[in-house]
Parts: structure tokens; sequence; C-alpha cells
């Protein structure tokens, strides 16, 4: 893969996990700079990752070839403001941000090779389900090297932009929807008795298993959840799916575009 240089605007969960993902792969680390206002966030990336470059200066990072925006929304269309003088037409911007369009990107900053993808987690660990999409004007070139880059944090695929809100909701925060949940069992499979480990391998392997049942066998949704015949928790599972409605449906408006 050819080398070019990275960088990331925002120093925060994305970053590092992007940055993981790459160490994991022993990819080289030292042509990414990475800016971010919090001195103390780029003092704990700094350790975690010697080989790469930290500044505060925005207009120093958007100067790489592959500029991602790791930031949240809100502060998105002003720090492109900020860096519109300083990239160039040969510049390739990714965003990593549900709600701002390619179109508003487009028209604040004049480049017209834009991206945007949904980063997921699993990507820490180089399994991330992640979609992205491209602006008409990026050229297949380019495409190319963004995805060769990207497959390295996972299973990358391109998609429609109108879709990535909901990838964001379904894929990206899918596992915040029951980490907890696993957590708390783990714990009280510990108060039953079982030692740390009996407990995570059990509710580990169940999950995969579980998981591979529900979506890979040739049964229903319905048959496959008729296997168990005592559902503890049965009589609270209509508050539970109303919750999932009225949260994910609710955040899914506030973050599209």
């Amino acid at each position: 893969m050819e080398t070019k240089s990275l960088g990331f605007i925002g120093g925060g969960r994305v970053t590092k996990i992007f940055l993981q993902a790459l160490a994991n792969k022993e990819i080289d680390l030292s042509s990414i700079i990475v800016c971010d206002t919090n001195d103390e966030v780029l003092i704990t990336l700094k350790k975690l990752f010697p080989a790469i470059q930290t500044t505060d200066s925005s207009n120093l990072t958007a100067k790489q070839n592959i500029v991602f925006i790791a930031l949240h929304p809100p502060v998105i269309m002003e720090t492109l403001e900020s860096i519109k003088e300083v990239v160039s037409e040969n510049t390739q911007i990714v965003s990593l941000a549900p709600k701002i369009s390619i179109e508003k990107i487009i028209i604040k900053l004049g480049v017209k090779s834009i991206a945007r993808m949904i980063p997921n987690a699993t990507s820490y660990i180089n399994e991330g389900y992640n979609p992205i999409c491209f602006s008409d004007e990026y050229s297949k070139i380019e495409k190319q090297a963004i995805r060769d880059l990207l497959t390295l944090l996972g299973n990358t695929f391109e998609v429609d932009e109108s879709k990535l809100e909901a990838f964001a909701m379904i894929s990206a925060m899918l596992p915040t929807y029951f980490w907890f949940q696993w957590k708390e069992i783990q714990k009280i499979g510990e108060q039953m008795g079982l030692d740390q480990l009996e407990s995570k391998k059990a509710i580990q392997d169940t999950l995969i298993a579980a998981i591979n049942l529900y979506f890979d066998s040739e049964l229903s949704d319905n048959e496959v959840i008729d296997l168990i015949p005592v559902r503890p928790i049965g009589e609270n599972e209509s508050q539970i799916s109303e919750i999932y409605q009225s949260k994910l449906m609710g955040l899914f408006q506030k973050i599209k575009p």
C-alpha cells in the first residue's frame, strides 16, 4: 500500500480506535499527525502510539494527503471554516461523523474528494463493520487508496449516503445496547458460584452460538425464540421494546442530515 500522510482532526475515541487498528497491523504511524485542542488527550495518545506526531494546529493537520474529521457534528462546520484556506484540491477528506452531509462539506471547503464513514468500535480489534460513501467526484484511484487503508480496520463497504445514519444506529452504537447487560449477567454468574473465567466464557460462547442460530439457521425468528420455553424477563420484553423504539428512533431523527 502506498504510504500517504494522514491527519486526524480530533484525538478522541474514534482516532484511538483507528490508531490501534493500524498498530495491530504493524503499520508505520510516523506519517500520522493528530490535532486536538486538549493537551491531555494528545499526551495520552502519544504515550500509546509514540510514532505519531501531535499538534494543536488544525491547519497543519489539514495539509496531509488524507484528512479524517474525527469530531462531533456540532463543531464540524466551524472546524471546516478554519481549514478551508489550507486544504488543496488534492486533499482527501473523510468525515467520521453523522448528520453533516457530503454536500455541506463540499460547499464549505470547495474540495471535491469527500467521503463519509461511520466507524465501528470493533475496528479496535480489526473487526469493524464500517460503511462508507464517496462524493461523485471521487476518482477510482483515490477510492482504492482509501479502501486499501480502511480495510485494515475490518469490513469496509460502500453504501448510499442516505443509509449512513441508520448504520450508525444499528451497527456503530449496537454494542452499547448490550455490553452493560453482559457485564451484569457475568456478575450474576459469579454470584451464583461460577468463577470469573467460567462466567465470562459461558456468556461469550453462548452469545456467539445464539447469534449464529438466529441469523444463520433456517428457522424463523419466532421459531428460534420458541426453542427456549422459560423466559425469565419475558414480562418485561414489551417495555424493553418500547425503550428501543423511543430512544433509538428519537436519536435517529436528531442525527439525520
